[in-house]
């Protein structure tokens, strides 16, 4: 959250006339988005007004959507969490979309307010694509899906989809680790090993959206199929489904028995388990060297439910990537962020919350989640 602010330093930062932030901040003082927090006194002439924004104005959604579950939030326009939600979704059964749109309509209905909601973000495993509209996510099985355009004719708002890391890097950017950096990544590992990429402060997409499959790239030319239809990627040899079946090979895991029964035996220190760990810990950190050594990143966080085994897994990381890096770029930082859904979902949210403050990411639904924020828009348009 950003503190108190005064029209002058809005100024400088944005590199705008005194005259030009006076008189927006002003029109937004009417609509009751921004409020005169206090009076500083001056060293001459009148005492110096510090602005803020009034957080309960209007209010987002922001959905992260896994394999089986949904996990939901409602925050105000500085990213404060008001309520979350949570459920069982099997993205793989038949209607699957229909009952993504019945869920949501009814968790919009049930916490409808005075204050306008601006929209619904939603963070996918997967690539969007905003040229065509389409989803392709091979993690939930969803080929060629208009989600967007489903779900805004479904719930009746605006609705803005991205890749599930590039929402949790929006989130790390303006109110995480990321917001004192102009240049970071953010890797994550569990399930599958996703990507965000901050270039100058922004998220980068790259064409149709398709930048971030770090997971993807090929680490081991022989190695086993990954769910994109390819073999040997990185995901299919240290995500936690490759873990769980290197260690059911090796007769440590039952049939029934999955990750988190693998990193039991591990931290109780059966020395197969540990070894599992270690290999997958050392083929990380020499794809994160390659990644650090292109992008040249101020910072790499590490995130997502794999972080759960990190004590398992940072002495081969740390080792493979400080003796991969390039010289100049030696002492990067790696930081390790807690693994927590409901971050994931305002990082969604946070969608939202961006197209009331930068340029427009995909036209005239970024420029109508702006009108609603003045307009006095009803809570939600849904019909449950």
């Amino acid at each position: 959250m950003v503190g108190p602010i005064a029209r002058t330093t809005i100024a400088a930062r944005l590199g705008l006339s005194p005259a030009t932030v006076t008189a927006v901040t002003r029109e937004l003082i009417d609509q009751g988005l921004v409020r005169v927090a206090s009076r500083v006194p001056s060293k001459g002439g009148r005492p110096a007004l510090l602005l803020e924004l009034v957080g309960g104005a209007a209010s987002a959604f922001g959905v992260k959507i896994a394999a089986d579950h949904l996990v939901g939030v409602r925050v105000n326009l500085e990213a404060e969490l008001l309520e979350r939600f949570e459920t069982e979704f099997d993205a793989a059964s038949d209607g699957a979309l229909e009952t993504l749109g019945a869920i949501l309509a009814r968790w919009l209905t049930s916490t409808a307010t005075e204050a306008p909601l601006l929209g619904v973000g939603l963070g996918v495993p997967g690539v969007f694509d905003r040229t065509s509209g389409k989803l392709d996510s091979p993690l939930l099985g969803w080929r060629g899906v208009r989600l967007e355009q489903l779900l805004r004719k479904r719930l009746r708002v605006p609705v803005l989809v991205d890749n599930d890391v590039n929402t949790l890097a929006v989130w790390e950017r303006l109110y995480g680790r990321g917001r004192e950096v102009e240049h970071f990544v953010t890797v994550t590992i569990g399930r599958g090993v996703g990507l965000g990429v901050v270039v100058g402060g922004d998220i980068y997409r790259g064409f149709r959206g398709g930048a971030g499959e770090f997971g993807h790239v090929t680490v081991a030319s022989d190695g086993p199929p990954c769910t994109c239809g390819k073999s040997g990627c990185l995901e299919a040899v240290v995500g936690d489904p490759a873990l769980v079946a290197q260690a059911r090979r090796a007769g440590l895991l039952s049939a029934r028995q999955g990750i988190d029964a693998l990193r039991t035996r591990a931290e109780e220190g059966d020395e197969a388990a540990i070894r599992i760990y270690s290999d997958a810990g050392a083929v990380l950190g020499r794809a994160v060297s390659g990644l650090v050594n292109v992008l040249a990143p101020e910072l790499v966080l590490i995130s997502g439910e794999g972080t759960q085994a990190w004590g398992l897994l940072e002495s081969s990381f740390e080792r493979e990537l400080r003796a991969n890096l390039f010289s100049s770029l030696a002492g990067v930082p790696v930081e390790v962020d807690p693994w927590d859904d409901v971050v994931w979902a305002v990082g969604a949210a946070s969608l939202v919350l961006r197209a009331t403050l930068k340029a427009p990411l995909d036209g005239d639904y970024d420029h109508s989640i702006r009108a609603r924020i003045g307009a006095g828009a009803p809570a939600s348009g849904v019909v449950a």
